[in-house]
């Protein structure tokens, strides 16, 4: 090997290691989530996943009944408004 390809690989060399250890690291990294998700729609792997479910899905049903009481309220509160007197019925009504 001459002087003037081993200058010239000797940059390419010090670029493209790095970049093979990102793009690995990435890799593996992505394989990982994978592998939890995996897990996670199978059922297995660690014992609190179904707890934590638990309490995501308890959290949504609260989440819920607070989104219907509000729908509640403004349902009674638009009744009110169109029961009052002396207020037309409004546009496009006959």
């Amino acid at each position: 090997m001459d002087n003037g390809t081993l200058a010239l690989l000797i940059p390419v060399l010090a670029l493209a290691i790095p970049i093979v250890t990102i793009v690995s690291n990435r890799l593996v990294k992505l394989q990982q989530l994978r592998i939890e998700e995996a897990k996670l729609r199978t059922g297995a792997g660690d014992g609190d996943a179904p707890e934590s479910l638990a309490q995501d899905v308890a959290q949504l049903r609260q989440e819920l009944a607070e989104v219907q009481e509000r729908l509640d309220f403004a349902e009674r509160a638009l009744a009110q408004v169109r029961n009052r007197p002396g207020l037309s019925a409004g546009p496009g009504s006959s």
